[in-house]
């Protein structure tokens, strides 16, 4: 790298701006050691989000300074952009020192400002941890510049201990000549503290030591603990006594979701699950996300993961959580500390109100949480690793735009599974898991973090991207801002997230299978093809219809939906299950709301048509007995997918035809075969597989048809319905083997996760093709 400008002259001076995440990784320290090392006066320091300073030494080393900014930061560090500029400054003599200067404020960035995310706790502090000998043995809450809370806990940028909860901590003197050596590794870590003048840890009135012991004995003995961790509080019981989970499932009121499991390392990672190389790497990672497993069925209590071929295993991201779990000599049971359906707890008085009745006791310290994280969730489909919960130790990094952002936005999201984004320029920064936008708590949970985000990144959005569907509360908050409204069809949304993630702006076809999403026409869609590009698109083929009895009854009880496709498919020609296969069915249920359904059906009350693949899956877990009534979002399909295993068997029926324009599946004859085979006494776990075999040969059938029309050949995969591994590999597997190109989300949530991302691509690419004075 060459630096602008006049030709580099010895011992002459140049000024130097690097943007990207660069605060709150060790950076400063990092220039501060390349500068020296090259014999390089200078300063550097924070501003705003970015790193700036001056550099004075001979041209060589210059060139050298700035290539290694680039090409070897720091571990936690990404480097978008190095800028060297020459300047006229008094050079100083050789050997006169390169320092790290206090952080200004000023509005010379060139980017938008980045929050660095958690990070899991480093090997290095990991052994002094552990280290009899070493000053922060046994301390919790010990970091550097490698690892430890950061999004957590800034309050605002540039990033100094002044400006993070960590304020209320003076440094001691030990700590403070850590601070101050170069050579330390401690070396301006802001989150810098130790057992004499950091956070301390406390049980009712014990702290420190005997704190920790109360909390595990209250563990062994079979209770729950609130525990305060990165970014909020979390519940905790012994995951090898089902009594102890069973009671915690009651007391949260999450009857089957499966709960995550924290072990003490990768050995006994490998004794509870397979664990191969990607997902190893996963584990492993400073993320320290929750990665799902094929489960060994041993050494935990089944109450954790019910009838389930996976566990969700994950290390311990931080000091005290190394203590606790290797303290209790066990697996835990670590879960979000919240009722179901409510945010996570961060705050200490309204964590007391909310989990009193949950936990026996509570494990807390004195160091504030800033900002809601819950844990990131990840699934190893062959290579890759997908991306299922975008929160801790992700979030809120930005991902980058294949269509610059010509002005600032934001970006709503959906309802489930909620997140927003931010977008300038050529970056969206992705706002923190909030879960399901159900109520005023989660509500007011996202209107906080976009408050927060936004004044931290300095993004003040003009324009505002949304779904089309106006019962979201989303959708209802973006209405309510002011700002000029982008609306973006939900499907067109998840096709966007995973293009834009692949740096693709199309055109390209795309495969959105989810539960459901408003269309353009005012129907609900779910099973979708559809040839775009990150502007528009437009609908190719789809699955038939079927009504939803109830409406958002159905979503809760697949019984009803396997009901409203046996009464009420679509009419395209095929005719639907005989009475003698629907019988057997319907004979298990209560007759009084197989009736009443069948009357809402007939009369078409209050049963809105969806055509859509979850629903689908909904309706053939019902039918196969696998699941009448979901307590959570995607409980059905999770059923077919652990009933199928890794079997294989012939697939079903199946019909495509074409009709007003579109390629159509009539789920039908897939129905009819499946009932028909189990009345032949063919077992449930062979059907589920036979399903998904054919739900794959006919998307790989839709995706060949409008091929031969025209279609691109680049194929993006996105949709809830995509969290499924089995389906996923297999509709791969036959895209792929037509010659196509598939791309799948990794990065970015496959399901409603990722929607808010989609959101602000096709937003920004929008904006950027209107001509002035244009509106959207």
């Amino acid at each position: 790298m060459r630096p602008r400008g006049a030709a580099v002259t010895e011992r002459a001076a140049y000024r130097f701006v690097v943007s990207g995440r660069v605060q709150g990784v060790g950076f400063r320290p990092f220039v501060h050691r390349t500068a020296t090392a090259l014999g390089l006066t200078g300063w550097v320091a924070n501003n705003c989000g970015h790193v700036e300073g001056t550099v004075i030494g001979s041209s060589s080393a210059v060139r050298e300074f700035a290539l290694r900014l680039r090409g070897k930061p720091p571990p936690l560090a990404v480097v978008r952009h190095v800028g060297l500029t020459p300047v006229r400054v008094a050079v100083p003599a050789p050997g006169t020192g390169f320092v790290i200067r206090g952080s200004a404020r000023g509005n010379g960035s060139v980017d938008a400002r980045e929050v660095p995310p958690d990070a899991a706790l480093c090997d290095d502090c990991l052994r002094e941890l552990f280290d009899p000998a070493d000053r922060r043995f046994r301390y919790p809450f010990l970091a550097c510049t490698g690892c430890g809370p950061r999004a957590s806990v800034i309050e605002d940028l540039p990033y100094d201990r002044v400006r993070t909860t960590m304020r209320h901590f003076p440094l001691c003197a030990d700590c403070a000549a850590e601070y101050a050596d170069p050579l330390d590794r401690r070396f301006h870590a802001e989150a810098l503290a130790c057992a004499a003048c950091g956070p301390r840890l406390r049980w009712d009135d014990l702290d420190g030591e005997e704190a920790l012991r109360a909390a595990v004995k209250a563990v062994e003995g079979g209770g729950i603990i609130a525990l305060k961790g990165l970014g909020g509080y979390q519940l905790v019981c012994d995951a090898t006594d089902q009594d102890a989970v069973e009671e915690l499932r009651r007391r949260k009121g999450r009857p089957a979701k499966p709960f995550a499991v924290m072990v003490a390392d990768v050995g006994a990672a490998r004794r509870l699950a397979r664990l191969a190389q990607h997902a190893h790497d996963a584990l492993v990672s400073p993320v320290r996300p929750v990665v799902l497993l094929p489960t060994r069925a041993r050494g935990i209590a089944s109450a954790v993961a019910r009838n389930a071929d996976r566990i969700g295993l994950f290390l311990p991201t931080t000091g005290l959580h190394h203590l606790l779990v290797r303290e209790a000599g066990r697996p835990l049971v670590v879960t979000s500390g919240n009722h179901a359906g409510e945010p996570l707890a961060v705050d200490d008085r309204a964590a007391r109100h909310a989990l009193d009745r949950v936990a026996d006791g509570f494990l807390v310290h004195d160091r504030p949480i800033r900002a809601r994280y819950d844990d990131s969730v990840v699934q190893v489909t062959g290579r890759l690793v997908q991306t299922l919960r975008r929160a801790r130790g992700l979030a809120p990094a930005p991902l980058a735009l294949p269509v610059p952002a010509p002005v600032p936005l934001a970006a709503a999201g959906a309802q489930l599974k909620h997140t927003f984004a931010l977008a300038e320029r050529g970056h969206a920064h992705i706002g923190p898991h909030t879960g399901d936008l159900a109520g005023a708590e989660t509500l007011d949970a996202f209107r906080t973090a976009y408050a927060d985000l936004t004044r931290m990144t300095g993004i003040t959005p003009r324009a505002l991207a949304h779904d089309l569907h106006p019962g979201y509360l989303s959708t209802q908050w973006a209405r309510e801002r002011g700002l000029p409204l982008v609306p973006v069809q939900h499907h067109h949304a998840h096709a966007a997230a995973c293009a834009a993630e692949h740096g693709l702006r199309g055109p390209f076809t795309a495969v959105a299978y989810d539960g459901l999403g408003l269309g353009d026409d005012g129907t609900l869609w779910g099973g979708e093809v559809l040839v775009a590009d990150l502007v528009s698109y437009r609908r190719v083929a789809r699955f038939a219809t079927a009504p939803l009895p109830g409406g958002d009854a159905a979503v809760r009880n697949p019984v009803r939906m396997a009901l409203g496709y046996l009464y009420g498919s679509e009419p395209l020609g095929a005719a639907r299950p005989y009475p003698r296969l629907i019988t057997p069915f319907t004979d298990r249920l209560d007759p009084r709301e197989a009736t009443a359904v069948r009357t809402m059906v007939a009369r078409g009350t209050n049963t809105p048509r969806a055509s859509s693949c979850g629903r689908l899956f909904d309706a053939v877990a019902s039918l196969l007995g696998l699941c009448d009534r979901a307590t959570y979002e995607g409980e059905a399909a999770i059923a077919l997918e652990n009933a199928a295993g890794g079997l294989r068997s012939a697939p079903l029926a199946d019909r495509l035809l074409y009709a007003d324009g579109l390629w159509v599946y009539d789920p039908a004859p897939t129905l009819t075969d499946l009932l028909e085979r189990r009345a032949g006494g063919e077992d449930v776990a062979h059907l589920a597989a036979a399903f998904h075999t054919t739900v794959a040969i006919v998307t790989a059938e839709l995706v060949a048809r409008v091929v031969e029309d025209g279609a691109p050949r680049t194929v993006c995969l996105a949709g809830g319905c995509f969290a499924n591994r089995r389906l996923l590999t297999e509709v791969r597997r036959r895209l792929r083997a037509q010659g196509l190109r598939v791309l799948v989300p990794g990065a970015v949530p496959v399901g409603d996760g990722g929607i808010s991302y989609g959101q602000a691509a096709v937003a920004a690419a929008r904006l950027a093709r209107r001509r002035p004075g244009e509106e959207e």
